[in-house]
């Protein structure tokens, strides 16, 4: 893997600064130092406050001290998978996650407030809800929606991203109607009687972004909705302040089109951008980056081009991750594959024969057998041992896949939080299998690195929450999901979202310990995720994020 080459902000206006005062996890090896000396972007000493305060001596500027006060230091957190400019507009969308709603009707009397307060003309939009996680089992239908509104747009995405419900209007509006074919790729969901209920998956959605929103081509979905470039401007904005209050510092952004680059580069040239991003392009621009010659990692320390976003089948939640067998909860549905294999292998071939990073969405045995068989050929055709070859999510894959894996050099990008959220449904959705679900434990025994995200939106950028879930395994509603096998350390789950995703996105040079010579990105914790009792990590507090040196978000407190 071609690594992203970096710049070094300059210090000659900088101040050195030495932290310390409290435990300092700097995931190195080595024992806990006492304390961390930063100059301008970098840390510049680690060791005991004599050592650091003596390197300080040589550089210019007076030096300053931070304690602790007996928090905890570690490295930025860095999140491999998410889709900020989509948590952002999820943001001004109403939450109908299961904190707020428990069941269909409270999910509608939440739309229905929110539509009293939206100019008449204007779509309601909600999302987070998990239909496995209402009382009553069920996705809601068009009809409860119409409770809603009848004279607007309507729509409920599910937590999963990968479709929703919308009220009759919009059905309408569009043309959709009982005799309406399913587009390639999607589903318009039908009642035993054939009659639309309402709900609808992956390219139906077309109906709500249009033809370039969701799908182009086969090469997967991408939900976000339309909006003025300025409106996505303050969306983007609003998520990354989002991320830094979740102690990150540095986002993998895994779904990124000609609309995402765009808005990175005018965050950028406007001097908003506070986190580091690394972008996946969205495979329909493949064949554009290998003409322009985007053979590598490409960027600055703040922004870069990472590699190639790909999509084998959809979502467990959602229940689009291809079983050609059809679903146990459910034998008429099958899900999907984006690629037929012999296109999909020809996809990574020609992404590894110059030596781009592929990062691929794949869930099911079936879709993770298509990815790991196409890596292995590409791999035979041109041996690269750093290839790092991602598959994002790999919910189920088997142990058999997991040992090829290890060969291969493959990478798995996993989020705890799916299962803390929804892992009863996809044990309901696929039998006993689906206790198996994020199988991190299995992973770290084979020799596969471990690399935990949150998927936000999908999930809430808390890293704290997702090093507990992978410890845990205790789903949202108590239930420990499959054997103790399965689960990681707190350390390892540490690493895998720190270092282990530095490795990920190829940044490890410069991000995801606490050492010299690396950028000063931290997070500071009010406790000791490797001190408290598991079921304690998700509740400590971020109380600072720092960026460079910077101090990018600080937790308020109540006088």
């Amino acid at each position: 893997m071609r690594k992203l080459t970096t710049f070094h902000r300059s210090a000659a206006d900088a101040a050195p600064i030495v932290l310390t005062g409290g435990t300092i996890h700097t995931l190195e090896d080595g024992p806990s130092p006492e304390a961390v000396l930063v100059y301008g972007a970098d840390v510049v000493a680690v060791g005991t406050l004599a050592e650091c305060r003596a390197a300080a001596a040589d550089l210019a500027g007076e030096l300053r001290t931070v304690d602790l006060g007996g928090a905890t230091l570690v490295p930025g957190f860095i999140d491999a998978h998410a889709h900020p400019l989509m948590l952002g507009q999820m943001m001004t969308w109403v939450d109908c996650g299961p904190e707020r709603a428990g069941s269909i009707p409270e999910i509608v009397a939440l739309l229905r407030e929110a539509a009293s307060r939206t100019p008449e003309g204007r779509p309601v939009r909600g999302f987070g809800y998990e239909h496995r996680n209402l009382a009553e089992g069920r996705h809601p239908t068009r009809h409860e929606l119409d409770e809603v509104a009848t004279d607007r747009e309507v729509y409920l995405m599910n937590a999963s991203g990968h479709g929703g419900v919308v009220n009759s209007f919009t059905l309408a509006l569009h043309g959709v109607d009982r005799d309406t074919p399913d587009p390639q790729g999607g589903v318009f969901f039908r009642d035993a009687d054939g009659e639309l209920t309402g709900e609808l998956s992956d390219a139906a959605c077309n109906v709500l972004t249009g033809l370039h929103g969701v799908k182009i081509g086969h090469h997967g979905p991408n939900f976000h909705l339309a909006d003025e470039p300025e409106e996505h401007l303050r969306q983007l904005a609003a998520a990354q302040e989002r991320f830094l209050a979740g102690g990150v510092t540095t986002i993998g952004d895994a779904q990124v089109s000609r609309r995402e680059l765009d808005m990175y580069l005018r965050l950028a040239a406007e001097g908003g951008l506070h986190t580091r991003v690394s972008m996946y392009l969205l495979s329909h621009l493949l064949d554009e980056a290998l003409e322009m010659g985007l053979h590598a990692a490409f960027g600055n320390d703040v922004l870069s081009f990472a590699g190639i976003k790909l999509y084998a089948d959809g979502t467990l939640g959602g229940w689009t991750a291809y079983f050609p067998d059809g679903y146990v909860g459910d034998p008429c549905r099958t899900g999907q594959l984006y690629h037929q294999p012999e296109e999909y292998a020809d996809l990574i071939r020609r992404a590894h024969a110059v030596g781009l990073q592929t990062a691929t969405h794949a869930q099911s045995p079936t879709a993770i057998e298509m990815v790991v068989a196409a890596i292995e050929a590409a791999q035979a055709e041109r041996p690269d041992d750093d290839a790092r070859h991602r598959i994002e999510h790999c919910g189920l894959p088997t142990p058999e896949q997991i040992d090829r894996m290890a060969v291969a050099g493959i990478w798995p990008v996993n989020q705890p939080q799916h299962h803390y959220n929804w892992g009863e449904g996809v044990t309901a959705a696929v039998g006993t299998p689906g206790e198996r679900f994020n199988p991190l434990g299995e992973f770290a025994k084979a020799g596969v690195p471990v690399t935990i995200s949150s998927d936000a939106p999908v999930a809430d950028p808390l890293p704290m929450e997702a090093i507990q879930a992978a410890v845990t395994r205790v789903t949202r509603r108590g239930v420990t999901l499959g054997p103790a096998s399965l689960a990681i350390t707190a350390e390892e789950a540490l690493r895998a979202h720190t270092i282990n995703a530095a490795h990920a996105i190829g940044r490890e040079d410069d991000l995801g310990s606490i050492r010299p010579g690396k950028r000063a990105d931290f997070t500071v914790l009010a406790g000791d995720p490797l001190a408290v009792p598991s079921d304690e990590i998700a509740s400590i507090d971020v109380l600072q994020t720092w960026v460079g040196g910077v101090v990018r978000h600080t937790k308020e407190t109540s006088a």
